[in-house]
């Protein structure tokens, strides 16, 4: 797809210093992975898995996003089940508390997914 342009026909884009096109045609675009005809991958869910591997659990990373800790697990159970391997790895309770742990799969996928979303933001460019 390198060097694929964007048929003229007035569609522009927002420049990265902000500056809107006259005809006021903005192209957009969001990107997400299926597996399956489910959502496996998006923004919402690498940044969870991200701040997973930072913060060491899924509630604290689901608070750091402002997201209620329910809709968290279940995104981490839908992309565990969809997954080749298990991106996430919990542990429950205990003395010190359960804890998350993002796996070198988990790592992968959120690298190939940035990766494909920075191609498409790169064509719309």
């Amino acid at each position: 797809m390198a060097g694929t342009k964007i048929p003229e026909f007035g569609v522009k884009h927002v420049s990265r210093s902000g500056h809107r096109p006259e005809s006021g045609i903005v192209v957009r675009s969001k990107v997400w992975l299926e597996k399956d005809g489910k959502l496996f991958m998006g923004w919402g869910r690498a940044t969870l898995l991200e701040r997973i591997d930072q913060l060491g659990s899924i509630s604290a990373a689901s608070r750091s996003m402002k997201l209620a800790y329910r809709n968290a697990w279940l995104w981490v159970e839908a992309m565990n089940r969809l997954a080749p391997k298990p991106l996430v790895e919990k542990s429950t309770g205990g003395a010190r508390g359960g804890y998350a742990r993002l796996t070198d799969e988990g790592r992968r996928i959120v690298s190939e997914y940035k990766e494909k979303r920075g191609k498409v933001r790169e064509i719309l460019e």
